[in-house]
Order: C-alpha cells, then sequence, then structure tokens
C-alpha cells in the first residue's frame, strides 16, 4: 500500500480535474491511500465550472501583479503540504505541474520525500503564446526550477519529453504516460460490435472554435447529401452559435444536433453512438483525453498526423490527415462516409491498441508505484 499526497492547482473543473479524477480512483482501485491538496471550491463545483474568480482576477489584474499572485499562493499551499505531511506522512507526493508553482518540489526536498511531477504542458510557452506574461524570465526560472527538481517527471507525450528535455531536464529523470481509459471500460466494450443501422453518426466532443473542424464536417454533409448522415458535437465554445448558423444556411440542421455542454457522466453514452469520431486539431504536444474514449468505443477516428497523435494511433487503427490542413480533412472526412463499411477493421484495432500499449489509469498507476518504489529505495 502507498501513501500518496496529490498535489494540484487546477481551479477549473474540466478535462484537467478529470484527469485527476482519474489518476487518484486508480490508486484507490490499487488499495493506495491518497489524500488530495487542491483549491477546495474544485470539489463543490459542476463539471465545466470555469475557475470562477480566479479567472476574474486573472483578467482584471495587470500580468505581473497576477504572477506574483500566483507565486503568493505558494505560501498557503506550503501550510497546507506541511500539515498533511506531519498528520498523514506519505510516501510520495504527486503533483500536477502549474506554472509558479515551485512550492511542492521545495518541501519535498525539505522533507526529503520523492515528487513525482506530471508534466501536460509546457505552461510558460503556452501561457506566453495564448495570453501573455507579465514576468517571461521569471516564469522560464519557476518552470526549469521545478521541472529539474522533481524526482521524476512524467510528460503526457514524447513530444513534450523532447521540450523537457530541450529546458535541462535529464533522460533518465523522465517516464512517458499517456492518459487513457479504465480498463473496467474496456472489459465493458470488449464484445461489442459498433453499427447504427439506419444512421451514419459523426461525433465531435470538445470546444468548439475556428479551428475545431465541425464547419469542415457540416460542409462535408451538405455536398454528399446523404441524410443518413447525422452530426453530433457535444461541448460549448465562442463558435457554437455561428455553427448553428452555418447548418442552417447549408440545409442540414436536421442533420446535426449540438448537445451542449454534457457531464462526464453522460458523454461515453454519446460517444457510444459514434461511428465516426472527429480530432481535427490538437496541440502538438497533447495526449488528449477524448482521444481515447473515441478508441474504447470503437469509433472510425479521423485524425492529424502530428507526431504526438501517431504516438497514440497507427495507420492501422485510425485514418490520418495532414495537420492543420482543412481540405485534407475534409477530403478524408468524406472517404470515410463512402467507404465506411470497408473500413470497420480500423474500429477494432483502435479499440485493442489501448490494451496492446497500457493506455488505461490502472497500468499508468502500476508504472507510477513502480518508480515510487524505486524512489523510496
Amino acid at each position: 500500500m502507498l501513501k500518496v499526497l496529490y498535489h494540484h492547482r487546477i481551479a477549473s473543473k474540466d478535462g484537467q480535474y478529470v484527469h485527476i479524477e482519474s489518476i487518484v480512483n486508480a490508486f484507490k482501485r490499487k488499495g493506495d491511500i491518497v489524500r488530495l491538496v487542491g483549491p477546495e471550491f474544485t470539489d463543490n463545483t459542476e463539471f465545466g465550472h470555469d475557475g470562477g474568480f480566479v479567472n476574474t482576477l486573472k483578467s482584471k489584474l495587470p500580468k505581473f501583479i497576477y504572477e506574483f499572485a500566483e507565486l503568493g499562493y505558494s505560501l498557503v499551499v506550503a501550510k497546507r503540504l506541511i500539515k498533511e505531511i506531519k498528520t498523514n506522512r506519505p510516501d510520495i507526493i504527486y503533483e500536477r505541474y502549474n506554472l509558479y508553482q515551485p512550492i511542492g518540489v521545495m518541501i519535498a526536498k525539505w522533507y526529503k520525500i520523492p515528487l513525482i511531477l506530471e508534466v501536460n504542458a509546457p505552461l510558460k510557452e503556452e501561457r506566453q503564446k495564448h495570453s501573455g506574461l507579465g514576468m517571461p524570465w521569471l516564469a522560464q526560472i519557476v518552470e526549469n526550477y521545478t521541472w529539474k527538481n522533481a524526482s521524476k517527471v512524467l510528460p503526457v507525450t514524447k513530444v513534450l519529453a523532447d521540450i523537457c528535455v530541450n529546458n535541462g531536464v535529464k533522460k533518465e529523470s523522465i517516464e512517458i504516460i499517456h492518459n487513457g481509459v479504465t480498463e473496467e471500460q474496456i472489459k465493458v466494450r470488449r464484445m461489442i460490435s459498433k453499427k447504427n443501422e439506419d444512421n451514419i453518426v459523426i461525433g465531435f466532443v470538445g470546444f468548439m472554435h475556428l479551428t475545431c473542424g465541425v464547419a469542415e464536417a457540416i460542409k462535408v454533409i451538405a455536398k454528399i447529401g446523404n441524410k443518413k448522415v447525422k452530426l453530433v458535437c457535444a461541448g460549448d465554445g465562442e463558435q457554437a452559435d455561428e455553427l448553428k448558423l452555418l447548418a442552417e444556411k447549408l440545409g442540414v440542421s436536421d442533420q446535426v444536433d449540438f448537445l451542449g455542454l454534457v457531464s462526464r457522466e453522460e458523454i461515453m453514452k454519446h460517444v457510444d453512438f459514434f461511428d465516426i469520431a472527429l480530432q481535427p486539431d490538437v496541440t502538438e504536444y497533447a495526449s488528449p483525453l477524448k482521444l481515447f474514449e473515441y478508441m474504447v468505443s470503437k469509433c472510425l477516428i479521423i485524425a492529424p498526423d502530428s507526431d504526438n497523435i501517431k504516438e497514440i494511433l497507427t495507420d492501422e487503427s485510425a485514418l490520418f490527415f495532414k495537420y492543420k490542413d482543412k481540405v485534407d480533412f475534409s477530403s478524408k472526412l468524406e472517404f470515410c462516409l463512402n467507404n465506411i463499411d470497408s473500413l470497420e477493421s480500423k474500429k477494432e484495432a483502435a479499440f485493442d491498441r489501448l490494451s496492446e500499449a497500457g493506455f488505461t489509469w490502472d497500468n499508468n498507476v502500476v508504472r507510477i508505484k513502480k518508480l515510487a518504489s524505486d524512489l523510496i529505495k
């Protein structure tokens, strides 16, 4: 039995929190004890909650002041971590990396407890690119310190592992651990054959914006003129209303269903009905949660041929289009719709790859426990 102190700073209840729950539950299934240290209000919010006042502060304050506040929050976290360590003396600290959060590493070093750092993104680079940083030089110093001083670093893709190495993390400190599904999900769906008799259902899960590919999918549906083809979109986003208007303009609104934000309890019920699942775009270092859910639901997956996606899928288990090429994406979708029966083997291959490659939360925890055991010795 392992005693794990899980430290995170996720204020929003979205895919990031799903990842936390999945790892925690997998630890518990193995009989381990997990104690969480994170923003207390996160546990009491609904799925889809965006972080509330944290996002408000971020939008109102000058960037450098907000970043100092992030660093200052470490003092609050330090108190909680120290109390937890003194009370329960964990075997390891498992931390989900966040920018301006060096305190976990510092306290782990002080108390001589191994810290395993899960890295889902190079957040200094990501924030500088998308929202800007007031003190990029300080963000880089803190990020490098945190990555280099963790006992083990767990990037979610090889692409991200290479970024870690380029920032000074030793290769021997890195273990690549992708996202996944539960072994129970695989067991339940193993004997299910995916085929909708009346319709061909195209599915998309995620935030709808200009690069999400839903607009291209709507155009393809209008082009082929097959009333049996349906598009189901689960999620919300800044372009949702425009996409609905596009469907109306092209005369296919009766073939497109926008579900809005769907709870985690309900989402798989919809994904299980997808014949074709869309992964139209991806951040080049990400390990998308929804991709593994498409795989376990035996969907025919259309995905970009980016390096991180090809770590997960193969030519036998998906249909790839040229990364960032909307024309090729549309062409591949049209090909799928016209040849779906001949592509059935890709659905089973994607499903089988979950077990073959070990893309399960349970397997991830087995690997984490092995790392922890080696560090504790």
